[in-house]
This record gives C-alpha cells, sequence and structure tokens, in this order.
C-alpha cells in the first residue's frame, strides 16, 4: 500500500503546483479548480498537529479552492479522526483494487466498436467529452484540457477511445497513467449510458490494463467509483486491496 501511496505523490505532481505544508502535499491545478485535481497527500504515518491542518486549510482557502484530501486509509490509519476533529467531513470511501500480469482476464471488444488511441486534437476532445458526459459533467472541452491532456500523452500517459466503426462516434475511454517503478493507474474508465452494458467498459479496462503490463507494470491499480464499476474490474481480473478515502472542509 505504501509504495502505491508512494506512486501518487510523484504522478499527481505532474502539471500542477505543490507544496509541502507539514505532513502533506498539496497539489494545485493551475486554471482548474475542479475538487479532484486540487487535493493534499499525507506522508505515511501522518499525525498532523491542529496547527498543521489549519496551514493546510489555510494554503487551500488563500487560492479559493476547497480544502480537501485523498489518500489510502493503511498508510495513515490515525489522520481521519484528526481530520473529523478538526472539522473536515469523510466525503466518501472507495475501495482499491489492484492488477498483477498473472491475475489479468482478457476481454473481447464487442461487435461493432473499436478501441483506439487518440490520434489528434479532435479525438482527444471527442474523448474527454465523452467521458465528461458519462459522469454527468459538462461535455465541453477547452482547448487548454486539450493541450494539457496531449502533454500528457506525451509523457506517458495512455489514452484509449471506445468508437462506434459504422459511425465513428466516440462511445467512451479511459486512460492509463505513466509507468513509474512498476506501478500504474487506470482511470477515467467510462461508457455514454445508451451504449452500456455491452461489455464495453471491461474492454477498455482489460485492454489498458494489459497494455500496461506489456509495457513493464507489474502492478495496475484503480479506484472504482461504485459497485457497479468495481464488479466490471473484478472481471477483468482486479482485487480489492485496500481503500482510499476523500475528505474536505466546506
Amino acid at each position: 500500500m505504501s509504495a502505491i501511496q508512494t506512486y501518487v505523490r510523484k504522478t499527481a505532481p505532474r502539471g500542477r503546483e505543490t507544496e509541502q505544508v507539514g505532513p502533506f502535499l498539496a497539489t494545485y491545478s493551475p486554471d482548474n479548480d475542479h475538487p479532484m485535481l486540487n487535493y493534499a497527500i499525507p506522508d505515511d504515518g501522518a499525525r498532523p498537529s491542529a496547527a498543521e491542518i489549519d496551514a493546510l486549510t489555510t494554503a487551500y482557502r488563500r487560492r479559493g479552492l476547497l480544502p480537501r484530501l485523498e489518500y489510502f486509509t493503511d498508510i495513515a490509519p490515525d489522520l481521519e479522526k484528526l481530520l473529523v476533529e478538526a472539522g473536515y467531513r469523510l466525503e466518501r470511501q472507495v475501495p482499491l483494487m489492484t492488477c498483477a500480469p498473472a491475475e489479468r482476464v482478457d476481454k473481447p471488444v464487442p461487435a461493432g466498436v473499436r478501441l483506439r488511441a487518440p490520434e489528434s486534437a479532435d479525438d482527444i476532445r471527442r474523448l474527454r467529452s465523452a467521458q465528461n458526459t458519462a459522469f454527468g459533467e459538462s461535455p465541453e472541452v477547452p482547448d487548454k484540457e486539450v493541450e494539457r491532456l496531449r502533454s500528457g500523452i506525451e509523457a506517458g500517459v495512455r489514452h484509449l477511445l471506445a468508437e462506434d466503426i459504422a459511425t465513428g462516434t466516440v462511445l467512451g475511454g479511459g486512460l492509463a497513467l505513466a509507468i513509474v517503478d512498476g506501478t500504474t493507474e487506470v482511470a477515467g474508465i467510462a461508457v455514454l449510458e445508451p451504449y452500456r452494458g455491452r461489455g464495453i467498459a471491461a474492454a477498455i479496462t482489460a485492454r489498458l490494463t494489459r497494455e500496461a503490463h506489456e509495457s513493464g507494470a507489474h502492478t495496475a491499480f484503480l479506484t472504482p467509483g461504485d459497485l457497479g464499476i468495481g464488479n466490471v474490474y473484478a472481471r477483468v481480473g482486479y482485487q480489492p486491496a485496500g481503500e482510499c478515502v476523500h475528505l474536505s472542509l466546506s
């Protein structure tokens, strides 16, 4: 678990501003105040004082951002209680699932669907728009976001889109972050609502995981947002390995 949390500490700062605030690595995304892109990560075994928690809160407040943390509970088992005592609330608990090469289960791509990497700025925009829509967010994708995603691809992030072969419509997609010390995170698995239940999400996850393993990753991990998608990941070979918590202070 510590190795996976270390991976997050190394990859989360890419494209973001950071600062160390007591036992926290605070990350801030320029030009984007979305809570999921601005959060702090604690050091292993963190047991911050009230003053250190206040300093973290202030660091986000002065930037007009929601004070927020994401971390795996096993690496700092005493932290949640201390944060709640300081006024933070638990947003959600999500399972951590991992998959090693020997555990992976490949899945076929459904008939009429093609999986491929985005090849142009338009592909990137359409992929991101489909993911946003599937997650209930705005389908609009500004140029800065397209450029950020393109830079990520150049840095080793692997994106995969699913498209209807007949129409070229992007149905969904996902990504695997750059491999660091043999570990990678698979994330952003999304399929538009009318196309769910056909095995597309499983095929996307399986392909990204296989490509990561073939590129040298010994551990792929993800954090499913709900039980339904967690069951999809389990069919691809992912197994429960821990828990991730999100806390914030309104």
